[in-house]
């Protein structure tokens, strides 16, 4: 019989946004790792997924201290919970798992519904703000300046897997031809 996290993610893979890929973690050594990637148009982040009965939220010590170590160094994370008996969805970004351990559902969401399409435009713009500010942070850093080896030409097009024309390595074209 699956448990409520199961259904709560069967539920979730059939309601995902187009051009979505997912990966989900099965963890079974308590590493506090989420339990979905997601690469969804250019956004990754990390999903922990979970159910209560009532407003509290089980998150485990590793749980807390891989999303506020991941979010300190610059990663996304939500933590998203189900509200079992109203089907209400709650989000929360992870860097508040310690919060949200302590407080449960009253800690305050990001977003609150039962609407996927709600669900995911909340994530979208959580997203867009999260990177704006990574991205503010980098500005003037040295990350991503001319001749760091690092920036437009390691990103490639967000979205579509694919380079950017002419960022691949000299000669790479040559190897591919003899292998």
């Amino acid at each position: 019989m699956p448990t409520p996290e199961a259904n709560f993610w069967n539920t979730i893979r059939r309601n995902l946004p187009s051009n979505c890929y997912t990966t989900r973690i099965e963890n079974r050594h308590g590493g506090g790792v989420p339990d979905v990637h997601v690469a969804w148009s250019g956004l990754v982040f990390w999903l922990e997924l979970k159910t209560t009965k009532n407003n509290t939220v089980r998150i485990s010590p590793q749980q807390i201290a891989w999303n506020t170590a991941y979010s300190r160094n610059g990663g996304l994370s939500f933590i998203l919970v189900k509200h079992l008996s109203s089907g209400d969805l709650f989000l929360f970004r992870g860097a508040r798992a310690l919060d949200i351990a302590k407080s449960g559902l009253a800690a305050g969401a990001e977003f609150r519904g039962s609407g996927f399409g709600d669900l995911w435009d909340a994530v979208r713009e959580s997203g867009v703000r999260h990177l704006e500010s990574v991205l503010s942070g980098l500005r003037g850093s040295g990350f991503g300046d001319s001749g760091s080896g690092f920036g437009v030409l390691a990103l490639g097009h967000p979205g579509t897997g694919a380079p950017v024309p002419g960022s691949q390595q000299p000669g790479l074209e040559a190897k591919e031809e003899e292998a």
